[in-house]
């Protein structure tokens, strides 16, 4: 696993980083390409093509606001953008569980999303806590 820079803010404002030991970036990208791969096997209809856009629009901002708090102007500003990104990640798991739902046949492959969601969403609030 690789070491990344977390960039956060002290009370001063003055910048200040700490080593996560795993790429963030890179694992909510690859979180939201499964996503992608698992939606395009899915049968279309009028339930599952509302479902995959919602999970795929989720999924995708949980790394798309992870990446712009790193480039975030201020604590305040790195704080909201995590916040936004965990909300997305909890918004992925509502409807991975919907998906789940309307296609019970996929039952591995969801958990294993669900289950990195919830890891993900995990790993956002614990940034935000230690701030």
């Amino acid at each position: 696993m690789k070491k990344i820079q977390v960039n956060q803010w002290s009370n001063s404002n003055s910048q200040t980083s700490v080593m996560i030991d795993f790429n963030l970036e890179k694992r909510t990208t690859e979180f939201a390409k499964a996503v992608i791969r698992m939606c395009k096997k899915l049968p279309r209809n009028s339930i599952n093509n509302r479902l995959i856009g919602q999970v795929v629009g989720s999924a995708g901002s949980v790394g798309a606001n992870y990446r712009e708090a790193n480039d975030a102007l201020g604590k305040k500003d790195f704080i909201q953008r995590m916040k936004i990104a965990r909300r997305e990640a909890k918004e992925s798991i509502h409807w991975l569980e919907l998906i789940l739902e309307a296609n019970g046949n996929r039952e591995p492959e969801m958990k294993h999303l669900s289950k990195e969601a919830v890891e993900l969403k995990n790993i956002l609030s614990s940034i935000i806590a230690k701030l």
